[in-house]
């Protein structure tokens, strides 16, 4: 196990690198330039003081050789690892905000929204999953099916915005925008600022997680040792924790990895709609403006959660099935 996990870092490792290279030279072939943003900035800031600007273009020129981009790729690549591997992670073109800092502050926001939207949507997917399989025909399986199915197809913006027109605008019960931590200040509103974002962001995986939850027990339900099961007289709730439940996880544990990728890759919009100060949000902003050292960061760290993710999987593999050897 031990020899497994470390070939499985070494193999993550050169995928976080590897990343980071196509990142880094993707992302300065978009069109726009961060220091003429940063200079137009400048001229309406001097505008509005009623200063005068000037000639620019050695300004310019000085900016880009602080900054080293009028180096070649490769040597700008290799001096930001060089500084990333020491956990410098530069400063914000456009703000001059330190982003280790910034991201460190940011990136708990997310992690909390997201692993609460992961966690609901496992309990509240597996469940309805289960019951539906089990009530299969009824009412409830109906209901579960609509509902798994309409949280897959419609986009999240537009399951925010109906949700901030109706229960934020509308009815006024739960704030729309912004988010505070909450063991930091009010934990009540906290709790209420969470409610949409929350509920936004754990819609689509609870309805995947349902669908293949279902998926699965109705598999598994039709295999021969459950049938003895019940033909033993055993209980409805017995057999299915011990027959069924845990011979239908492996291709939900399979799902849930995918599901973890997509909550903190969409947490981005999300935050965005409803202002939240996370570090999908801070990542729109730097894309917008070509802020290329922040997005250089943010993608390091959302590809650094797709690689623990998949190591988590395959580590639960063996949990759910003994048989499954990690070599």
């Amino acid at each position: 196990m031990t020899t497994y996990v470390i070939r499985r870092l070494l193999y993550g490792l050169l995928i976080v690198l590897l990343v980071s290279m196509i990142v880094f030279s993707l992302i300065r072939t978009m069109p726009g330039d961060p220091i003429q943003t940063l200079i137009s900035q400048a001229e309406i800031t001097a505008a509005m003081a009623g200063g005068v600007t000037g000639d620019i273009t050695d300004y310019y020129e000085q900016l880009r050789r602080d900054l080293w981009l009028d180096r070649p790729i490769p040597i700008q690549y290799a001096r930001w690892l060089g500084r990333m591997v020491q956990g410098d992670f530069g400063r914000s073109i456009i703000r001059n905000y330190n982003i280790r800092s910034e991201l460190g502050s940011r990136i708990v926001v997310t992690l909390f929204l997201g692993f609460m939207s992961f966690i609901i949507s496992n309990i509240l997917g597996i469940a309805l999953g289960i019951i539906s399989a089990v009530r299969r025909g009824k009412i409830i399986d109906s209901v579960v099916t609509v509902i798994a199915n309409v949280g897959m197809t419609v986009p999240s913006f537009l399951v925010a915005i109906l949700l901030i027109y109706v229960f934020g605008y509308l009815m006024e019960l739960v704030p729309i925008f912004g988010y505070q931590l909450p063991w930091i200040g009010d934990t009540a509103h906290s709790i209420r600022q969470s409610i949409l974002p929350i509920s936004v962001m754990a819609l689509g995986p609870l309805s995947s997680t349902a669908r293949q939850t279902r998926s699965s027990v109705l598999e598994v339900l039709n295999q021969d040792h459950v049938r003895t099961a019940w033909a033993k007289g055993m209980r409805e709730k017995a057999v299915i924790i011990r027959h069924v439940l845990k011979n239908a996880m492996m291709p939900i544990v399979t799902l849930q990895g995918t599901m973890l990728r997509l909550i903190f890759g969409g947490s981005a919009i999300v935050e965005s709609i409803f202002v939240i100060p996370g570090m999908g949000q801070m990542m729109v902003t730097a894309m917008l403006s070509n802020d290329y050292p922040v997005i250089q960061a943010c993608t390091l760290v959302l590809t650094v959660v797709v690689v623990l993710s998949n190591l988590l999987v395959d580590l639960l593999y063996g949990w759910v099935d003994p048989r499954i050897q990690l070599t």
